[in-house]
This record gives C-alpha cells, sequence and structure tokens, in this order.
C-alpha cells in the first residue's frame, strides 16, 4: 500500500557523505509523506545507518539537502532537529536501565516541559501540573506498547525484547512527526519479532505518525511498510512497493541473493 500526498513530510536530495577518501552515501534522493511507513534495505555498509545520522544531526553530508517540511534541518544540531519532530531508536539500546520504564519515558517529554529546575524539585503548583500532565501521556503510551505490567520497573530487570518496546516507546514519547526506527527487530526470537511488527503497525495507524524503517529482516519489513528504498554501497538501487522492490534485477542481485 502507498500513501499519495502532495506536500512530502521528509525530502531528501543529492546526498552525498564522505569520511576521507571513503564515500558512504553517493547522491541519495527520496521522500517520506506523511503517515507513510518507508523502508530502507540493504546488506551491511550500504549507508543505511549513515542516512539515519545524517537525518538526526550526527552526521553532516557534504552535499544535498534535507527538509522537514519546508524546514531545511540540513547541518542542524541533533537537539534542533529533535525539537522539530524526528526522534530516533537505535539498534544497540540506549536506555537509562537503572530507571523505571516511566522515568525513561518521561526523559522523551523533557524537551517540551517548562518549568524551572528549583519549581520542578519542589514539585508543587505550576510544576506539578506540567509533570503529572506529561506522566499521562507517557501512560497512554504504556497501554498502546502493553507496557502496564513493567511501568515501575528499572530497565534492567526487563526481559530484551521488552527493553526494545520501551526503546520505542521513548522516542513516540517525544511525539514525533517522524520515527526512526534502527533495526527494531534485531536480536529477537520470532515471537518478539512478530510483537514488534504488530506494535509498529499500531503506531502507524492509529497515531499516524509517519516512519523510517531500517531493518535486516525481509519478511518484517515487507510486511510492514508501504514503500521500501534498497541500497548498495551507498548508492539507491530501487525505490517502489515492497513487491516492486522485491523483484527488482538489482536488487536480487545485491541483496535478496534469489531469483524471483
Amino acid at each position: 500500500m502507498e500513501r499519495v500526498s502532495s506536500a512530502p513530510l521528509l525530502h531528501v536530495e543529492h546526498l552525498t557523505l564522505r569520511f576521507g577518501g571513503v564515500t558512504a552515501l553517493t547522491d541519495v534522493s527520496f521522500t517520506v509523506q506523511p503517515g507513510e511507513l518507508f523502508a530502507i534495505i540493504g546488506p551491511n555498509g550500504a549507508g543505511k545507518t549513515s542516512i539515519f545520522n545524517c537525518l538526526n544531526g550526527v552526521y553532516r553530508p557534504q552535499e544535498g539537502s534535507i527538509s522537514l517540511g519546508t524546514t531545511r534541518i540540513t547541518g542542524r544540531s541533533p537537539v534542533a532537529i529533535a525539537s522539530l519532530g524526528i526522534a530516533r531508536t537505535f539498534q544497540n539500546l540506549a536506555l537509562f536501565s537503572n530507571l523505571t520504564v516511566l522515568d525513561n519515558l518521561m526523559l522523551g517529554r523533557h524537551h517540551r516541559m517548562r518549568t524551572s529546575l528549583l519549581t520542578g524539585a519542589l514539585w508543587w503548583g505550576p510544576a506539578k501540573r506540567e509533570e503529572l500532565k506529561e506522566r499521562r501521556h507517557c501512560e497512554d503510551i504504556i497501554e498502546l506498547l502493553e507496557l502496564e505490567p513493567y511501568r515501575f520497573l528499572p530497565v534492567a530487570m526487563l526481559p530484551y525484547g521488552v527493553r526494545k518496546r520501551v526503546e520505542v516507546a521513548r522516542a513516540l514519547a517525544m511525539e514525533p512527526t517522524l520515527l526512526l526506527l534502527d533495526e527494531p527487530a534485531a536480536g529477537m526470537n520470532l515471537e518478539e519479532t512478530e510483537d514488534m511488527a504488530r506494535y509498529i503497525r499500531e503506531i502507524n495507524e492509529e497515531l499516524q505518525v509517519a516512519m523510517l524503517l531500517v531493518e535486516h529482516d525481509m519478511h518484517f519489513v515487507m510486511d510492514l511498510a508501504h514503500r521500501v528504498m534498497a541500497m548498495d554501497f551507498g548508492r539507491v538501487l530501487a525505490i517502489g512497493t515492497p513487491e516492486e522492490v522485491r523483484l527488482h534485477p538489482a536488487v536480487i542481485d545485491a541483496y535478496l541473493g534469489v531469483t524471483a
């Protein structure tokens, strides 16, 4: 299923990224529409994570442009880009393991809180009302991702599959317009992978959050994505529906390794 919109939410144009004499990305262009689930596939070293790092400001490309809506974000800091509505999960979990699930989600709300450090520490008046409001938002996410039994447990005590879900929940707590999912099913067993696919679909359909997904599990990608971009050695091989990309000869040669 492909979603059509007159104005892209994300517009990446002619992106080129180099590290010394090594070119990680070459003339990469694509768009993501509002509410779309767009996936990037490719072998290790294809440039998938480099694109994510450009999108959230960790890397600064030498050429090309990135726009979120009408705002050009190329070269902006990760903090500035996050405040504009791009949130990200990481393949290697970046949670605070000594904090509870709820506290980790509250960190995703921090950029929206306006009370001072002093009033927040005293927890009275406007600071108390603001924190209770933000906690209610986090509780909605906890309910959506079925994390209720774990909300007050330290993350370090949780099974790996649940921690991956918490990582998605914390990014979602930022209320992003674009959610970057970096291999959300990596390291999971079959049951956990199926659960994660269900949660991602529910987030996309219920909250209408656009998603950019990088994942090695081809069944996972092809079942979820509206459109897919296949890459190899930093270049775009094909962009289209999952079926179009799956049957593309260059994709078969570079990634799938089987004939259609």
